[in-house]
């Protein structure tokens, strides 16, 4: 059923706005979006064409989701981070396209102004996730149940997040990383990377992820190749930096330099370094 509003508002035709669901005149509602019961959307919020926004969630702010999402009961989407620093800025929640929001995940808007939170595509929210203030999502990720993401924290396409687990503020999770389920994540964890335990410790290469991803069918990608250049950078007894230096000196192909790039990052000043081997 359509709102009464629609009547009103010509650009909610098209628009399957439950009568008990709210939406602000001023939001911009594509076709096919489907509001359901108790739901509530804000002014400056844009919703893409085919998105659904399940029963009692919150869309406010000036958040923007693009097409064919899907947004489980009791989401809630672009209210005021919650950050003692917060000063009423009007910034961002950008979302895009095919992405899942299960039961009761949140996402806070970012701090200051011109800042923004970014969800990618294609990507896998499970229950009761929360994604803090200007946190950056690449796409094809999944986070599991309980996920609690700190701000300005970054997560590279295709990671894979177990449950019931915090992500420390400021952390980098590399592309196609694997972190198993309750692990204290306060330190990066580097793309292709399986992390593990509390404290969080670097176990070896993600070597099922990579086999899943379609990967080896790459001709210019080299498992043999990114295990000795990991061998190198995580399990040598010279430094981190002499052993970032030597492996980028040697033979590299794009998933090799892709692991030195980030380890490199990781150790400047601005990042909290990479998450350490464990002690076998």
């Amino acid at each position: 059923m359509e709102n009464k509003n629609t009547e009103l508002h010509p650009s909610f035709r098209g628009v399957n706005v439950h009568p008990n669901a709210f939406v602000d005149p001023s939001a911009e509602l594509h076709d096919g979006v489907i509001i359901s019961q108790g739901a509530i959307v804000g002014p400056n919020v844009t919703v893409g064409k085919g998105t659904e926004i399940g029963p009692n969630s919150v869309i406010t702010g000036r958040t923007k989701i693009g097409i064919n999402n899907k947004i489980f009961p009791n989401v809630f989407i672009g209210l005021d981070p919650q950050d003692l620093k917060y000063k009423g800025a009007s910034t961002e929640v950008i979302i895009g396209n095919n992405n899942t929001f299960r039961e009761c995940v949140t996402i806070n808007k970012a701090t200051d102004e011109g800042e923004k939170t970014i969800i990618g595509n294609n990507n896998l929210l499970m229950a009761y996730t929360h994604i803090g203030h200007n946190c950056e999502l690449g796409n094809g990720i999944v986070l599991s149940n309980s996920v609690q993401v700190a701000g300005h924290v970054k997560i590279e396409d295709k990671a894979i997040i177990g449950g019931c687990l915090g992500i420390h503020q400021f952390v980098h999770i590399g592309y196609l990383a694997m972190i198993g389920g309750m692990t204290r994540v306060d330190r990066d964890v580097p793309p292709f990377c399986l992390a593990e335990g509390h404290p969080g410790r670097l176990r070896g290469l993600n070597r099922i992820g990579i086999k899943r991803s379609g990967l080896m069918e790459n001709k210019d990608f080299n498992l043999k190749l990114l295990q000795s250049t990991w061998n190198l950078l995580f399990k040598s007894n010279d430094s981190v930096l002499n052993s970032l230096e030597k492996a980028m000196k040697g033979e590299l192909d794009l998933s090799s330099s892709k692991l030195c790039k980030f380890l490199k990052e990781s150790i400047s000043k601005e990042r909290r370094g990479p998450m350490p081997l464990v002690n076998l």
